[in-house]
């Protein structure tokens, strides 16, 4: 569309019939309505594409507790991958039942961090490692982990002068599962509650998770009706967490700007998780 600020050929508007000018106006009118209908089309494909990526590539999550502790922190903002299993309805938001089971299912792999659904409600978010296949008979056995009635191999390497609010203190080790992954773990040592345990038998189709604070996470050792998590059936996987995106302490707030920089934690940013 011309203007008539000198980029366009000279006009004499005086010479110009009143109906002809008119019908330029009206044009005018329809040209705004037609950039209205592109910004309303921009951001709708703007958003179906961020849907598309969302359900297929990637899912951001804001890690709660202290569960995961030494490897995750309350308020590590985390990058999961929603490929690595393949995909259910709890790929979804709000997990429609537009099918059931998983397509291009993948097997997971023992010690990955794992973002599932809860299966107590199918719908809180929740973030464990996985440490029991289909088929493995998993036990706490004083304290230490046991897999297919074999011990598993850990190393302190830190029991510095430290304690929970409790007064406990806290112990970091080494842990290395049946195929090699080895991470970090702590507790808080032997005799608490879920460090003697009977023998959990992982069915097909399903999935044991613990936390690697392991006298702090709420999980696989505790059956549904105790609020615990259970065994996790294979369609209630979202994804494999794969990144620590950026990390604040607990107090930073989305409505508070100056907290963002007093609560920052850049250390963690960008850290790739075992």
């Amino acid at each position: 569309m011309w203007s008539d600020s000198g980029d366009a050929p000279f006009e004499d508007v005086d010479a110009t019939p009143v109906y002809a000018r008119g019908k330029k106006g009206r044009k005018k009118g329809k040209s705004g309505g037609n950039e209205t209908f592109e910004i309303v089309k921009t951001i709708f494909f703007a958003l179906l594409i961020a849907f598309v990526l969302r359900v297929l590539l990637f899912q951001p999550f804001t890690i709660p507790s202290a569960s995961m502790e030494p490897n995750l922190y309350e308020g590590d903002y985390i990058v999961v991958s929603k490929w690595s299993y393949g995909y259910s309805k709890h790929a979804i938001p709000f997990s429609p039942p537009v099918f059931e089971g998983r397509v291009f299912a993948q097997q997971p792999h023992r010690g990955d961090i794992v973002v599932f659904k809860l299966p107590r409600d199918n719908k809180t978010d929740y973030i464990k490692r996985l440490i029991g296949l289909p088929g493995d008979r998993v036990q706490m056995i004083n304290n230490v982990l046991h897999i297919n009635d074999q011990p598993v191999r850990d190393v302190v390497i830190s029991d510095e002068d430290a304690a929970n609010m409790y007064g406990m203190p806290i112990i970091k080790a080494r842990e290395t599962l049946p195929g090699g992954k080895t991470f970090t773990i702590q507790d808080y040592g032997p005799g608490n509650e879920v460090d003697d345990t009977p023998v959990f038998q992982v069915p097909a189709g399903h999935y044991f998770m613990m936390g690697d604070n392991r006298d702090n996470s709420v999980d696989s050792r505790y059956a549904p009706s105790q609020n615990g998590v259970g065994l996790v059936p294979a369609e209630n996987l979202i994804g494999k967490a794969e990144i620590i995106l950026f990390s604040w302490t607990p107090g930073a707030s989305l409505w508070n700007p100056i907290s963002w920089f007093r609560n920052v934690r850049p250390s963690r940013f960008f850290t790739v998780l075992n």
